[in-house]
């Protein structure tokens, strides 16, 4: 299962920006659909984590300012992020898990999109 992500730029502080990751291949189902992010320096770090439940988690840091949402006909996450902070400075990465046909568990991350919040 290949994740195909976009979005990412260079926006101002107090900005918005919304990443977009597709997932393609022989899908059979997606469990969780995910956004991680790593800093430079710094250790990659769930931002945040929605199950096909619609049960939903996100790092505290963000928790108020980011969204994320699916689209389960598009295989498709994505995560609103508003109010940009320079601390949100990072490559962001989806990560994706459920089955493969025939039957197997897959767990796919994307090639990762730069976020960069500077004036």
């Amino acid at each position: 299962v290949q994740l195909v992500e976009s979005g990412g730029g260079l926006v101002q502080p107090g900005g918005s920006l919304r990443l977009s990751c597709a997932a393609s291949g022989s899908i059979l189902s997606i469990n969780r659909m995910g956004w991680y992010r790593q800093a430079p320096g710094k250790q990659r770090e769930l931002v945040a984590q929605l199950s096909s439940g619609r049960s939903s988690i996100y790092t505290d840091s963000v928790k108020g300012r980011f969204t994320i949402s699916r689209d389960n006909d598009k295989n498709t996450a994505y995560l609103q992020m508003n109010s940009l902070k320079s601390e949100d400075t990072a490559v962001y990465y989806c990560n994706v898990d459920g089955f493969e046909l025939p039957s197997r568990p897959f767990g796919s991350w994307g090639q990762g999109t730069q976020v960069t919040v500077s004036s």
